[in-house]
């Protein structure tokens, strides 16, 4: 083994598709440039929150489908065919957005489109997290799906947040949405042909993979705490896909601007990378249950109220907001035992299992959006972070009943991989 191969074996990174890793970053850097700000520019143009938010609803649903077949379209037709789907969707939905929908700024040109554009990251994010898992060796496996999260939430909620500051200020918004094809594109390049390794399509496990998908929904039935577990992990991120929707114009309104916010953002999920790392070695310590309850359920309620309150207290004192918002990044990363603990809740169809967890990575994306749309005009955005903060509560309450058989502690090896942000 050369020094390089040790290097990467010791980090736990399948040397094979290191290119891939750096490929998902920066495709993910250019998928979320709009997030922190896309509703609160639309709503300056004439829209309301109600209506940005039916925007974002549909595209969390083409999310959620396309994050709930990711893994059989890539058994039916290899890695680099279903990337290359994807990024074609991404690529047409986003021409479709900015060219027809928002030049027109019709919503009903704007929807269609941006929903096309949301089949296009699960397929290319998640079929690379697929061929994570025949590459990484299986003593590694966790430090190498680790690698990925880092790739990927640094891309979606870092880069692309820090980038827009710049960007708009230079470009302005519209180009700003246009560059993220080149973004896209070079992230696409770089795991589609600098990366040389390759993952063909298995037929047979296809069949496989389907029936796998059917059992998804049986085992909510036959196994109560899987359901449990797949209603927590919506939890989870609803907040994370429902603020970017309200709370920049909230923010805004007690004197923290849009580029402030996406400083915020930023930092908000730095914080979060870090301590999916961190909150991993503490459920192997204490307990995965312990974790998500305490750290995750109550310490995202608390913060999430915070986020609201904050603001009004410290007269929109950007650091105190800043400060909050990172506990709040550091709390969401408590979730992450989540991963461990649904599966070893049965002794069979754990694949099921997990897949319960993928319909719950993507369900958020449309649901945290809807809440805001549903609610904001009755309740006001205070009631919309008392609503999700009530809902993280009621998570730490439904993980206490999720226990493992017999309170047999198990050891928290993964054998398979599971879309979990």
């Amino acid at each position: 083994m050369n020094v390089s191969n040790a290097f990467y074996t010791k980090i736990g990174l399948p040397q094979k598709i290191v290119w891939g890793y750096i490929g998902i970053l920066i495709f993910m850097m250019g998928d979320g440039l709009e997030i922190g700000w896309l509703s609160p520019w639309l709503v300056e143009q004439g829209f309301t929150v109600q209506q940005t938010s039916m925007l974002f609803v549909a595209y969390g649903i083409t999310v959620a489908i396309s994050a709930w077949f990711s893994g059989v379209l890539v058994e039916i037709l290899g890695a680099k065919k279903t990337m290359s789907l994807g990024f074609l969707l991404y690529v047409l939905g986003t021409v479709g957005f900015i060219a027809l929908g928002i030049s027109s700024m019709e919503l009903s040109v704007m929807i269609p489109m941006y929903a096309i554009r949301g089949f296009g990251y699960p397929l290319f994010a998640f079929s690379f997290l697929v061929w994570i898992s025949y590459r990484a060796d299986q003593k590694r496996l966790g430090s190498a799906v680790g690698w990925f999260w880092f790739v990927f939430t640094g891309g979606l909620n870092v880069l692309g947040a820090y980038y827009s500051v710049w960007a708009i200020k230079e470009l302005g918004h519209v180009n700003t949405l246009w560059s993220s094809l080149l973004w896209v594109s070079i992230g696409a390049i770089i795991v589609l042909f600098i990366n040389k390794d390759s993952l063909p399509a298995n037929k047979a496990a296809s069949n496989e993979k389907l029936k796998e998908l059917g059992k998804g929904i049986t085992i909510m039935k036959d196994e109560p705490k899987v359901l449990l577990g797949g209603i927590v992990r919506v939890i989870n991120t609803t907040a994370q896909f429902a603020f970017p929707v309200f709370l920049p114009l909230y923010l805004a309104s007690h004197g923290i601007p849009t580029s402030q916010w996406l400083a915020i953002w930023g930092a908000i999920f730095t914080s979060n990378i870090l301590f999916n790392l961190i909150f991993g070695i503490v459920g192997d310590k204490i307990g995965w249950r312990q974790t998500i309850m305490w750290f995750g359920g109550f310490g995202c309620g608390i913060t999430t109220l915070g986020l609201v309150y904050i603001p009004v207290w410290s007269n929109g004192n950007i650091y105190f907001v800043g400060a909050v918002g990172i506990l709040w990044g550091a709390c969401l990363a408590a979730y992450v035992p989540l991963s461990a603990l649904v599966p070893s809740l049965v002794k069979e169809n754990k694949g099921a299992a997990l897949s319960v967890l993928n319909l719950g990575a993507g369900l958020p994306v449309f649901l945290g959006p809807a809440i805001v749309g549903l609610s904001i005009g009755v309740v006001g955005p205070v009631g919309v972070v008392w609503i999700l903060a009530s809902l993280y509560f009621v998570s730490s309450v439904l993980t206490h009943f999720i226990k493992l058989p017999g309170e047999v502690t198990v050891e928290p090896t993964m054998k398979t991989v599971t879309a979990t942000k």
